[in-house]
């Protein structure tokens, strides 16, 4: 009843609209041509077809071919047609506006399949993102209902699988149209066999068979999801892999991203440069090469990591620990790392009269890196990021490296230094996840301990040194260091 009342709806709308244009017309008939007032009512013609479709442009174009003969052909009030020009005028009206619907008509019925086609590729890529990385039923089977609420505007949705412990899912919980037999039936279907089933219920009208086959589609997606869970369930329940093979896989695709980002930057700029394009004495130039150079350190800090990491793993982190001054390393590592810094505060407060340490000047130079970059990751713009040091007591050096960003939640202070170790608010920073582990791996193996905490404000990580190596005290005792 509704469809029919729209129906017969599009078709008045469409004769008034060229009525409405006659009647304008007609009220200055005196200095218009018929030629140019058929021309005229053309418009209409069209925009009633584009408007309403094929049938209501039809009905338009047949209205305005009489309007013309009966408003503005001589002998006017009369469908009769005494010149045979006028005949002529009103046989060519009526073929161009007939045509003209046909055409608008094709093209808009083009214009609608290729919206809905993107509409449904659409609605398909929300729905295999929802569903992606999902290894549970009830959690497939609730984001699929919902997707499919939200897409076939149902009153309600229920998804019962078969062979799963949730076997139904309705949604909305408490929905009484359930109560009735479902409008649409769609079956979830695998190679393996029927999965279970979607219905859908919706009051008004039906489904379409657009709808229909976009529901089969969805089934097909929610099938593949569980297929998927189901593979992810029995992988569970196998044999795990060996340690080493483990730690492969993870570093593998944790660090894909980060290794094809520097590598993207530097080959774009060597390509820019080499192009010939840039002339050598220009700002962009010199961009460039900042550009690779900074990239460079950034991929050699990564794959400092990964070495790092895979000598940890295998026992082989052995410090070649030599006395050093701890001012030493610190400003070699601001030197290098004053333009990752540019948009913070870098500030040492390591005086150079500190008692030197014993320790593998690498591996500690690392060790500050990682520290300081992890603080930069997370510190706001044109915030300061401090390194202090002073003795702790006579057998040991404390240092901090502080920052003014957000603190971390208690419970994740101890587990940051774990590998792959990543906080909620860590997850949209990029990274390897191994920086912190392998500073706790090479603070250890001096001897020493690190630790985070939280400032009031800010976030700090601590870490100490010994200043005795094999028995032997530092040649610059902490009592000396305190007389400046």
């Amino acid at each position: 009843m509704r469809a029919a009342y729209s129906r017969v709806l599009r078709y008045l709308l469409a004769l008034g609209l060229t009525a409405l244009s006659a009647a304008v017309f007609y009220a200055i008939r005196g200095v218009l041509d018929t030629t140019l007032v058929a021309l005229l009512l053309l418009i209409p013609v069209g925009v009633s077809t584009a408007a309403w479709g094929l049938g209501p442009g039809i009905a338009s174009a047949l209205f305005a071919f009489l309007s013309v003969n009966f408003l503005f052909i001589q002998p006017y009030y009369t469908l009769t047609v005494h010149r045979p020009g006028d005949l002529v005028i009103l046989l060519v009206f009526l073929v161009v506006a007939v045509v003209m619907s046909q055409l608008v008509a094709r093209a808009q019925a083009g214009l609608d399949a290729a919206t809905a086609r993107e509409r449904e590729a659409t609605q398909m890529y929300e729905l295999s993102t929802a569903l992606a990385g999902l290894h549970d039923d009830q959690t497939i089977a609730r984001n699929l209902a919902e997707q499919l609420m939200t897409t076939m505007a149902s009153d309600s949705v229920e998804i019962s699988l078969a062979a799963s412990q949730a076997a139904g899912l309705r949604l909305p919980a408490d929905s009484r149209a359930s109560a009735r037999q479902a409008d649409l039936v769609v079956p979830i279907r695998t190679v393996k066999g029927l999965l279970g089933e979607i219905r859908l219920w919706r009051s008004g009208r039906s489904f379409s068979l657009a709808e229909t086959r976009l529901a089969g589609t969805y089934a097909s997606q929610g099938a593949l999801a569980l297929d998927r869970a189901a593979l992810a369930q029995a992988e569970s329940r196998a044999k795990l892999l060996e340690e080493s093979d483990r730690l492969k896989s993870s570093l593998l695709s944790s660090v894909s991203h980060d290794l094809r980002t520097p590598l993207a930057t530097i080959k774009a700029a060597a390509s820019s440069l080499r192009s010939g394009e840039i002339e050598w004495e220009t700002p962009a130039r010199a961009e460039l090469v900042a550009a690779i150079d900074d990239e460079a350190d950034h991929l050699n800090m990564l794959v400092g990591n990964l070495l790092d990491m895979s000598r940890i793993e295998s026992g082989a982190l052995r410090p070649q620990r030599k006395w050093h001054a701890l001012s030493e390393i610190v400003e070699k590592v601001r030197l290098r790392m004053q333009h990752m810094a540019e948009n913070h505060q870098l500030v040492v407060e390591v005086p150079e009269d500190l008692p030197p340490v014993p320790v593998d000047f690498v591996q500690l130079e690392q060790v500050f890196t990682n520290l300081i970059s992890n603080s930069i990751k997370f510190a706001p713009p044109g915030t300061v990021v401090r390194v202090s040091a002073q003795p702790r007591d006579r057998s040991s050096m404390g240092v901090q490296v502080s920052n003014q960003g957000p603190p971390v939640p208690a419970e994740h202070l101890q587990g940051i230094f774990d590998k792959f170790y990543r906080v909620t608010a860590a997850d949209r920073v990029t990274g390897t996840g191994l920086g912190l582990s392998i500073c706790k791996a090479i603070i250890e193996a001096h001897g020493g301990a690190i630790w985070a905490e939280n400032l009031t404000p800010g976030f700090a990580f601590n870490f100490t040194l010994p200043l005795q190596m094999e028995g032997s005290p530092s040649p610059r005792p902490p009592a000396e260091a305190g007389s400046r």
